[in-house]
């Protein structure tokens, strides 16, 4: 039963981390946007798209933290020790865009250029330290009697500092063809133009990460490379890139919701290649599920509330997202 309710529960944490990499990706992604735009109309149609949902999209990031303290106590206090800095900076991040986001409405017009850039400086760090982190997670951590022992500074590696760029590009992406869904007019074709380049961007740093990874580390490739893993897994690189082909022609055929939800397959599949790769263990190099999992009793009980809030969460984030459809246009606005 405890490892039916440890799988139960890898789950509902790799869920709700899925979803707050699709949906607060676009929403982040606006932010590394921002450079290339220089109008403040066009810049308010861009924080008007995700007004009404930016703040919520930011729910499963807290469900997911929330979900591995409860379920797997071990793995949350090693993730915490190794990737403390990052984390942290993360957190910073975050925080600075949601006030530069809410600021820069009520500011007049000497004062936005500076919550404008703030802005940006949010997106950009919360990005990179969530993409920095993922690749110290991918490398593994020093741990000896279930404790960290490595130093503050682990996590940052020449991988670390690729994957943490190489989501940079990803949520930019998510953001362009988001905005190509939800805009019109110059904006809409700025952002058409700007999605290709990126699509071939992203497609490169995921060859990047799909080959350096397996070279650092053999059992990754052992787990991609040999049989019947290979039969097994082989269509995920496949399917990506028939997905980013797939990207580029919606753009060409001017769709404009098309785009969008094939980057969300994209980055899914990239998501689904993660877990690949490090399936069974929780904590690479060696800690398992049922190493870092809390005792049945506790899983068993907080599997409770997990059943009732989750589909609360799907409802609201359904509702809001459905009431707030359509086109976005100058003079729309956050009040």
């Amino acid at each position: 039963m405890n490892m039916d309710l440890s799988m139960a529960w890898a789950l509902i944490i790799g869920f709700g981390l899925m979803m707050y990499v699709l949906l607060d990706g676009f929403d982040l992604g606006l932010g590394i946007l921002f450079p290339f735009i220089d109008h403040p109309d066009e810049r308010d149609v861009m924080v008007n798209t995700v007004a009404p949902v930016w703040d919520g999209n930011e729910t499963w990031l807290v469900m997911g933290g929330a979900a591995l303290m409860a379920a797997f106590p071990l793995a949350y206090s090693l993730v915490l020790s190794a990737l403390y800095i990052p984390l942290v900076f993360m957190l910073i991040g975050l925080i600075l865009r949601g006030v530069a986001f809410e600021f820069r409405f009520k500011a007049d017009e000497h004062h936005r250029p500076f919550w404008d850039k703030a802005f940006i400086v949010g997106s950009y760090l919360a990005t990179f330290c969530q993409g920095a982190a993922m690749g110290a997670f991918i490398d593994g951590f020093a741990i000896e009697n279930e404790r960290f022992v490595g130093g503050a500074l682990d996590w940052l590696t020449p991988f670390s500092v690729f994957t943490g760029i190489s989501l940079l590009v990803a949520y930019a992406l998510l953001g362009s063809t988001w905005l190509v869904m939800k805009t019109e007019g110059g904006l809409q074709k700025r952002m058409r133009a700007l999605s290709r380049p990126i699509t071939f961007l992203l497609l490169a740093v995921i060859a990047g990460i799909s080959i350096w990874s397996p070279i650092a580390h053999p059992e990754i490739a052992s787990r991609w490379f040999t049989m019947p893993y290979l039969l097994y897994f082989s269509p995920v690189p496949i399917l990506v890139v028939l997905v980013a082909f797939g990207i580029l022609q919606a753009l060409n055929r001017r769709a404009e919701a098309m785009p969008f939800i094939m980057t969300l397959g994209l980055l899914f599949l990239g998501y689904s290649g993660l877990i690949i790769s490090l399936w069974p263990n929780i904590i690479p190099p060696d800690i398992t599920l049922q190493q870092a999992a809390a005792p049945a009793e506790s899983q068993r009980f907080t599997l409770v509330g997990a059943l009732i809030i989750i589909p609360c969460i799907l409802a609201y984030t359904f509702w809001s997202y459905y009431v707030f459809r359509g086109k976005v246009r100058v003079g729309d606005g956050y009040h």
